[in-house]
């Protein structure tokens, strides 16, 4: 099952795979060809009721493969607002060959053909909530016509997301979706079918651009909390200001007293929070867990941390302690499988920290995606591990990020991993959160090692971030 959000992201991926979306598109519009002569004999009278986006293109498509039908193709609107280039191009396919087609540019002016059939292809996995004109208008007389209503990937009003059907949606006796059934669909009153499309399953095992969309923000929003420092400095300045280029409003780090300052040199953009301790104490992580409650703070908890034992004691029972979402990273990893907790934990381990924790041992983490998986099943967190090719799970759903390159093997790249995934958490879920950050952090890499192939250094890559998340597009 797959929701509309991560279907219009498979699709990009399937683009940047090489299967382009109007190949999709004359996929999915034969699938509805094929849908219609299941309940309709050759001869029967076919109204195809389109939107202005994919959906209507797919319906399009299918007018094409129905010559053996009486077929007319009403739009909601005017040709020239259609919103996508390969749909329109099958409308204009469809005009220059001469079908039947006309344009609905006025709710008043609706008027749907006595007819056999009546295909549903006004709105698509995008939309939800309830019809406005004149998709109301055009759904009433659907819902009135005494015809078998075959719609296309989801009925009109239907939210591909939550499963919920909006109350002047369109009732279908027949859905044919594609690639995958969506959420809720099982519940209607219809007969639902899934098409294959020749989505390749490797658009939805390997991170991708779609990937990029799906978590990209669209503004600046998020505080991340930085738990760093100590034996160590960089790491955690690195994490901060990664989620600052990947949108967070402020960062902050939370460090002992004796290298706040230090910290603070690194980028005066950063909050530095010191506390009087020369490590991470339990006391300190009391005060620390309050403050991330109030203000629901991401945290990112490791960089830097160091492995004293009061440390790992304190890091311990903040993750007990705490309900919210949290980025685990190298030092804290170690407490990670004996800890009982409420948060919703995404654990960064290399390749050494994953056998550490319990999980599988090798260099080629791709190759045992499947016990990485089982591993964090067990473990009950994401788990995003690092290696040649990142595997990011949540014991279900395992993707695998092909970004990166062998000069990324330079100490701090896995810090700014930690903070990107921490600034994408405050705007799409810990999975893909997790998944786009690996993704971002790879592509980061990549543009720094076209000019400096082995030279580059973490510190670098903080200004390539910005342009890998919101400059990759599908091809």
């Amino acid at each position: 099952m797959i929701t509309g959000e991560r279907m219009a992201a498979v699709d990009e991926n399937a683009a940047a795979l090489g299967v382009p979306r109007k190949q999709l598109m004359e996929s999915s519009g034969h699938a509805v060809a094929r849908a219609v002569r299941t309940v309709a004999e050759p001869g029967s009278s076919v109204a195809i009721v389109a939107g202005r986006g994919n959906n209507g293109g797919d319906a399009f498509v299918a007018a094409r493969f129905l010559d053996d039908y009486s077929v007319t193709t009403l739009l909601l609107g005017k040709s020239e607002n259609i919103g996508t280039e390969i749909a329109h191009e099958n409308w204009e396919a469809l005009e220059r060959a001469e079908y039947d087609t006309r344009e609905v540019t006025d709710s008043s002016q609706f008027d749907l053909p006595d007819c056999d059939v009546v295909v549903d292809a006004v709105l698509g996995t995008g939309i939800s909530g309830d019809l406005r004109e004149p998709v109301a208008t055009a759904a009433e007389a659907i819902n009135a016509a005494d015809a078998t209503v075959v719609s296309v990937d989801v009925p009109s009003g239907f939210d591909a997301n939550e499963g919920a059907h909006a109350d002047n949606g369109v009732d279908a006796d027949r859905v044919v979706t594609f690639h995958d059934a969506k959420p809720g669909l099982d519940e209607l009153a219809a007969d639902v079918s899934v098409a294959d499309i020749g989505i390749p399953a490797a658009a939805e095992r390997y991170v991708g651009p779609g990937d990029i969309s799906l978590a990209r923000p669209d503004g600046r929003d998020g505080r991340p909390n930085i738990i760093g420092g100590g034996p160590y400095t960089g790491a955690p300045a690195l994490a901060a200001q990664a989620a600052l280029r990947a949108s967070a409003e402020l960062s902050f780090v939370a460090a002992p007293d004796a290298v706040a300052g230090e910290i603070q040199g690194y980028s005066e953009d950063l909050i530095v929070q010191p506390y009087e301790q020369d490590v991470l104490t339990p006391e300190v992580a009391e005060d620390l867990l309050e403050t991330a409650e109030q203000y629901d703070n991401v945290v990112v908890l490791g960089p830097g941390l160091g492995t004293d034992d009061e440390t790992l004691e304190a890091a311990a029972q903040f993750l007990e302690s705490y309900s919210g979402r949290v980025v685990v990273d190298a030092d804290a990893l170690e407490v990670v499988p004996e800890v009982e907790t409420d948060a919703t934990l995404v654990c960064t381990p290399n390749r050494g920290e994953l056998a550490r924790m319990g999980g599988p041992d090798t260099d080629d983490l791709a190759a045992v995606a499947d016990g990485i998986e089982s591993f964090a099943a067990e473990l009950g967190h994401i788990v995003l591990a690092k290696g040649a090719n990142d595997v990011i799970t949540d014991g279900e759903r395992t993707r695998i990020s092909r970004s990166g390159t062998p000069g990324m093997k330079v100490g701090g790249t896995g810090d700014t991993l930690a903070g990107i995934v921490a600034a994408l958490m405050e705007h799409a879920n810990p999975l893909d959160a997790a998944a786009a950050g690996a993704h971002v952090n790879g592509l980061a890499g990549e543009r720094l090692a076209e000019t400096q192939e082995f030279g580059f250094l973490a510190s670098e890559m903080l200004e390539e971030i910005p342009a890998a998340l919101w400059g990759e597009t599908d091809e």
